[in-house]
């Protein structure tokens, strides 16, 4: 690859980690491309887009944002940064501005996590505690990764990273998709977000789409080619 090949930046979601994108960093380096997958703080919309932009913004050339479920939410906010020159939304939420995730949701029938969360409950500097949700460990097979054997489903369940309730009801400052290229792997078997929100989201955006028969939410562990297939196009189409 080039110098001018731009760097996969690839934002994990709620409810997993940055080692979800294993197969995914492995293929993509074989190719060549340069990848960085950070920790995602989980925190709320605002402020994750605004970390998500801070690390795009300190990597040197061009950077394609790719966003896994609540990730995709990120991407479309921190994808306005300057050297952000595409975006890959991966079983994602792909919003518009000034819209929230409980509303992308609300268009559509509501998918199994939503009766399949677990609340937690954590501390906040100066403030009243905060809540925050995890999937319920017998629930997260089915719900987030049903195309995966069980003894990995285990690990993923224990391993799960929880996501500020507060994160659905904040409203994006911005939707990059208006302005740079994107493209969107719809995972056809998702019982986390409901495959039609997925693809309503990625057909307004004006994405180009791939959809993946059989894939459940967690589809970079499950199909790490297809999602790495996804990403060389945009990689090829912007460098």
């Amino acid at each position: 690859m080039t110098a001018s090949t731009p760097t996969a930046v690839l934002v994990h979601g709620a409810f997993a980690d940055a080692a979800a994108w294993s197969g995914v960093i492995a293929e993509l380096q074989a190719d060549g491309i340069p990848v960085f997958a950070p920790p995602n703080p989980l925190r709320g919309l605002t402020a994750d887009a605004a970390y998500v932009a801070s690390v795009a913004a300190q990597i040197d050339g061009p950077v394609i944002l790719v966003g896994h479920s609540y990730g995709g939410a990120l991407i479309t906010v921190a994808g306005t940064t300057e050297n952000v020159v595409g975006l890959v939304y991966v079983a994602a939420y792909v919003l518009d501005e000034g819209e929230s995730l409980g509303e992308l949701q609300g268009r559509f029938p509501l998918s199994p996590l939503v009766s399949s969360l677990k609340e937690w409950v954590y501390p906040v500097a100066g403030g009243e505690p905060a809540a925050e949700v995890t999937i319920a460990e017998d629930a997260f097979p089915s719900v987030f990764a049903a195309d995966l054997p069980a003894e990995v489903t285990q690990v993923l369940a224990a391993a799960q990273r929880p996501l500020a309730t507060a994160a659905f009801e904040e409203k994006a400052a911005a939707a990059a998709w208006r302005t740079k290229p994107s493209w969107a792997l719809v995972a056809a078997a998702d019982n986390a977000i409901n495959p039609d929100v997925e693809r309503f989201g990625a057909q307004r955006a004006g994405a180009t789409i791939t959809e993946v028969e059989g894939a459940s939410h967690a589809v970079a562990v499950s199909q790490p080619k297809a999602v790495a297939d996804l990403i060389r196009e945009a990689v090829r189409a912007t460098s």
